[in-house]
Formats: C-alpha cells, sequence, structure tokens
C-alpha cells in the first residue's frame, strides 16, 4: 500500500506545514483555530474519507499493517479532530513527549535505587523538576528558594509552592 500510504503521509505534511506556519507567526489559540477550520480541516476531511474508502475496499485486511493503520486511525479520529476547534490542543504531543524524554531515558539507570522508597521519592523530584521546567522556571532556583522556605511552612501554605504560583507570584512567563 505505498501508494495509499504515501498519499497519506503527504496530507499529513500539510497539516505540518499549516502548524509551522501558526508557530512562526506566533498565532494564539483562536488565530490557530479559525487557520485549522480554513485550512486544515478540508485536509483532515480528505483523510478521513480516504480511510473509509481504504477500509471499505476490502483490500487491506485487519491484521496487515496497513490494515492495522486503518482501523486505529478510524478509532482515533474523534480525538484527532479535536485540535481542529481548540487552538490550544497540538496536532501530535511530541512536546510532552520530549519533556518526559530524560525520565523515559533514564528508567533502566534508576531501577536499582535501594529500595522501593527511595524509588517513589525520585519520582516525585523527577515529577517536581519537569512540572518547573514546563513552567519556563530554572529548576534549581525554584527548588533552592522551596527547600529553603518548606520547614517553616504551614500545609495550608503549600498550594503556594507549586511551579505554577511560584512563577505566578514572580511574574515569570509561562513558556
Amino acid at each position: 500500500a505505498s501508494v495509499r500510504a504515501g498519499w497519506l503521509l503527504r496530507q499529513i505534511q500539510t497539516l505540518y506545514q499549516i502548524e509551522r506556519r501558526l508557530r512562526e507567526q506566533r498565532a494564539g489559540p483562536a488565530l490557530r483555530a479559525a487557520v485549522r477550520a480554513s485550512q486544515a480541516a478540508p485536509v483532515m476531511g480528505r483523510i478521513k474519507k480516504a480511510l473509509l474508502l481504504f477500509k471499505a475496499g476490502g483490500r487491506h485486511l485487519p491484521r496487515t499493517a496497513f490494515g492495522g493503520a486503518l482501523s486505529y486511525a478510524l478509532g482515533q479520529w474523534p480525538a484527532m479532530i479535536n485540535y481542529l476547534t481548540d487552538g490550544r490542543i497540538e496536532l501530535d504531543n511530541n512536546l510532552i513527549e520530549n519533556a518526559i524524554r530524560p525520565t523515559a531515558v533514564g528508567k533502566k539507570n534508576w531501577l536499582f535505587m535501594g529500595d522501593a522508597a527511595a524509588g517513589e521519592t525520585a519520582a516525585t523530584l523527577y515529577t517536581i523538576i519537569e512540572n518547573a521546567r514546563s513552567q519556563g522556571l530554572d529548576p534549581e532556583a525554584y527548588l533552592t528558594d522551596l527547600l529553603t522556605r518548606l520547614p517553616a511552612l504551614k500545609q495550608s501554605d503549600l498550594p503556594e509552592c507549586t511551579p505554577a504560583a511560584w512563577a505566578k507570584a514572580r511574574k515569570i512567563r509561562v513558556a
């Protein structure tokens, strides 16, 4: 199915070109949704029509790679089209994948932390660090401040200590 797959990939490439232009323009959510409605929605319509035709043609059995891909894409379709109407949603999850890569790559290195409590502590710290990074913070500055103030804080003060609240209190622009 190389011809059909190639056509689908070219359509997907068109979607990524639209997204690249929006990033270059630093488009906000409203503009992204409007451009997607006018430019990406017709491409998505062509893709869905082609997927349905390919599947209905019966040429690609469900257990083949292409047949499985058709079934998967059609099964994910309701979630995939959400990005057309909500300008906050990305076309893919690459940003999240890149954010968690350091943790995913290091998993094997951290298998032998000593005991379960050490592993849980490490997981908590990595979560806090990645959350701080996602807020555009310097994790070292955030943790230094947090750990310095933590002994004197009451439990009711803890919501002020999240990376998002910390950034907001310091008027740091969220990345």
